[in-house]
């Protein structure tokens, strides 16, 4: 897959002052107008996510393309890296986006749907690493969450697809809590570019149709996982 989309800095960021030049550049570059793909328009889903070492800067990133229709893995790609980018609140994307990045592109088949283990606008400066990934790699991406990180909702209901919007204390909507399966926590999806929240929300509740979470994630999570622990078992 090419993600070298005229929107990629030529070098990463290095300092949190670089970062936060960069995420505000792309954070206008994102497409939050647009309605995006439907459920049915899809056929490749992809979901990407990162496994960190404990006690080394070793981390492993995984991208796993999915048949839309069965949620079957049709292709998987792995890239071991190492942390290049401090911890700094609000900028962790660019501790995952240059693994995340290489394991997408060593796919051979182009998805048409990114999902995200995070966030997209629903984050302090509207630009989570959805936002981001949608905007380098030119492809429709929205974020699934476990957690609101900052931002409230009124009560969910406990039927599956039952939600409520995340909002800011000022009342803007930047997700929405969604509840995937009955009687278990919500969900919290917000869109990061090029598709928007209802249909993000409308492939969240196809990619759970037996767990809380998106198959996208759950894959991917396994499969940098376990890359993880045969690469470095004394670390991870």
């Amino acid at each position: 897959m090419d993600t070298h989309s005229t929107a990629r800095p030529a070098t990463w960021p290095r300092t949190e002052a670089e970062a936060l030049a960069e995420q505000e550049r792309l954070r206008a570059l994102a497409d939050l107008s647009s309605a995006g793909p439907a459920p049915e328009d899809i056929r490749l889903v992809a979901g990407v996510d990162v496994s960190y070492a404990t006690g080394s800067d070793a981390l492993v990133a995984a991208a796993v393309v999915l048949d839309a229709a069965s949620l079957e893995p049709v292709e998987t790609a792995v890239v071991e890296g190492s942390v290049t980018f401090p911890y700094v609140p609000g900028l962790l994307a660019f501790r995952e986006l240059p693994s995340v990045l290489a394991a997408l592109e060593k796919l051979t088949r182009t998805p048409q749907l990114l999902v995200c283990d995070g966030y997209g606008i629903a984050h302090p400066r509207r630009a989570g690493l959805a936002v981001h990934l949608g905007v380098l790699t030119g492809l429709p991406c929205f974020g699934v969450a476990k957690t609101p990180f900052v931002f409230g909702h009124g009560e969910v209901g406990q039927e599956r697809g039952a939600g409520a919007p995340l909002t800011t204390e000022e009342g803007e909507v930047v997700g929405r809590a969604l509840r995937t399966r009955r009687g278990v926590k919500p969900v919290f999806v917000s869109v990061g570019h090029g598709i928007s929240l209802d249909n993000a929300c409308a492939h969240t509740l196809r990619l759970t149709p037996r767990f809380r979470l998106p198959e996208t994630t759950r894959r991917a999570d396994h499969v940098s996982r376990e890359r993880l622990r045969t690469a470095a078992p004394s670390t991870a």
